[in-house]
């Protein structure tokens, strides 16, 4: 029984991870159409700039702020000066969001020397709760936090403010969001940094809890992709379940077949798209 427990919440932590990290390319995947191979660079970006602040200020937080901040302006920005021009033209896109990924990838070596560094994360996760027999580590609970209260705040967003009410008419329907006077550029830009905002804010969280080195951001990408696929684009509810299914069987299936890791990573994702191919929760 303890193993099934301690694994299980492995899972949910992990799941927790992958929701702030696939849930921001599912926002843009399901916006713009953007099959955003720079997502992953995001998140190696967030934590290298998280890293800096936290070491040069020794405040967690204030770390997680500057990597969010910066990480959305300039995601705002490759997508009004990079992106823009390929509107439609997924190809395109996807080979300057690669393109964006390499030279980011060059940068962060020069700067950093490719030298893996870990983000101190605040001393209270540092300890356990004792919930019976059963130790939980404070900074897997923190992951969970950070996950729930960002759902909530994100599904707020998108179905109480009239914001949240413009993203969707802008997804449902970008022809007559223009002809009734929505700024639709507007709207991918500030969606696209959302994305990215929330790739930097898994970036340092993910950073806290494992080393943060040259090539991550690859390791990481193709879990987002999978989230995606399995909960459905543009669906937060779907980021969600994708991330919950996808860990706890990846987790469960290494623990279990260590030698068919990626045959239970790829596994969902392949079910999924044979019976739904729009995902769980995505639309036609």
């Amino acid at each position: 029984m303890e193993f099934w427990i301690n694994q299980t919440f492995n899972g949910i932590s992990y799941a927790a991870l992958l929701f702030l990290f696939g849930g921001g390319m599912s926002l843009i995947f399901g916006v713009m159409r953007i099959v955003n191979i720079a997502h992953g660079i995001f998140y190696l970006v967030g934590a290298y700039v998280g890293y800096v602040v936290v070491r040069k200020t020794g405040n967690f937080y204030l770390g997680l702020l500057a990597a969010c901040i910066v990480v959305a302006l300039t995601g705002m920005l490759l997508e009004r000066f990079l992106l823009r021009e390929f509107q439609g033209q997924m190809l395109r896109q996807m080979l300057m969001t690669m393109g964006i990924t390499l030279f980011f990838q060059d940068l962060l070596l020069v700067i950093f020397k490719g030298y893996p560094v870990t983000i101190t994360a605040p001393a209270w996760t540092l300890g356990t709760v004792q919930i019976g027999q059963y130790y939980f580590h404070n900074l897997r609970l923190f992951m969970i936090a950070a996950a729930v209260v960002t759902y909530i705040v994100l599904w707020l967003f998108q179905k109480k403010t009239r914001a949240g009410a413009i993203m969707r008419a802008a997804v449902d329907n970008k022809e007559m969001s223009q002809g009734v006077g929505i700024n639709v550029n507007l709207v991918t830009m500030g969606v696209f940094g959302l994305g990215a905002m929330l790739a930097a804010f898994a970036g340092v969280i993910g950073g806290s809890f494992t080393a943060v080195y040259p090539g991550l951001d690859f390791e990481v990408l193709p879990f987002a992709f999978i989230v995606v696929i399995v909960g459905g684009m543009g669906s937060l509810t779907g980021a969600v379940c994708g991330a919950v299914i996808v860990a706890l069987i990846d987790n469960f299936g290494k623990a279990l077949f260590p030698e068919l890791a990626y045959f239970t990573l790829f596994l969902p994702m392949a079910i999924v798209l044979a019976i739904r191919p729009q995902g769980l929760f995505g639309r036609k």
